[in-house]
């Protein structure tokens, strides 16, 4: 009679081995993955956007199939908020530091402000088209997260910083704190987000993100000195 071998106890049946596996757990998945799949979405939300952008849009880009990004996120809502919570905030929260260094010294405070934003744009150049098409666009899908989330930590310190040094007589008394703050993020956002077109324009490719960011900051500390 054949002798069959007896069956470890410690080492599961390949059948069950199978069925203890997630359902739709991909296999030789990458460690860096689900970071590819972020930049994917952020790809496709800056080009199309983020209510125009599907799930299946997304696994295009990624060169992968829907199934994979329901496994990492869940629907399409879960998406955006990973993103958001994994590449936005972090991306946006980096400026407070220098701000909170720079304390009340107005001149080291702008300085600080337009440097940090070239340095997050250079890191992470999704950031303006997103900003224009999300955040300032009606019906933009990052308002409220402007509002609610974002301007308590840099806008609307910056602006109590520059009241501050107003009527401690640093700032041009002419000047409305808050507006200053609106304009710091006018040159500094849209200047980035723009630089496919006014490069063209004025055939201005020797302009680089370092150029611009110093002609702000100069621009910036002559227009907002006391008399």
């Amino acid at each position: 009679m054949a002798q069959h071998p007896v069956p470890d106890p410690k080492r599961p049946r390949a059948s069950a081995a199978k069925r203890a596996r997630t359902p739709g757990r991909p296999t030789g998945e990458s460690p860096d993955l689900r970071a590819r799949l972020l930049d994917a979405a952020i790809g496709c939300y800056v080009h199309r956007g983020i209510a125009a952008t599907s799930l299946r849009a997304i696994a295009l880009e990624a060169g992968v199939t829907p199934a994979l990004l329901h496994y990492y996120f869940g629907d399409k809502q879960q998406l955006l908020e990973a993103v958001i919570e994994e590449r936005l905030m972090p991306a946006l929260e980096s400026l407070r530091e220098p701000l909170l260094r720079a304390g009340d010294d107005v001149a080291a405070l702008v300085v600080a402000f337009v440097r940090g934003v070239g340095e997050v744009v250079a890191k992470h150049p999704w950031l303006p088209s997103l900003w224009v098409r999300e955040i300032l666009s009606e019906g933009g899908a990052l308002r409220e997260l402007l509002v609610n989330r974002i301007a308590p930590q840099v806008p609307q310190m910056l602006a109590q910083r520059f009241a501050k040094a107003q009527r401690e007589g640093s700032i041009n008394p002419d000047l409305d704190p808050r507006l200053l703050v609106v304009s710091l993020v006018g040159l500094t956002l849209f200047p980035a987000a723009g630089a496919p077109i006014w490069r063209r324009i004025f055939d201005a490719d020797d302009l680089d993100a370092a150029a611009l960011r110093e002609h702000t900051i100069a621009l910036l500390d002559r227009g907002i000195g006391g008399r």
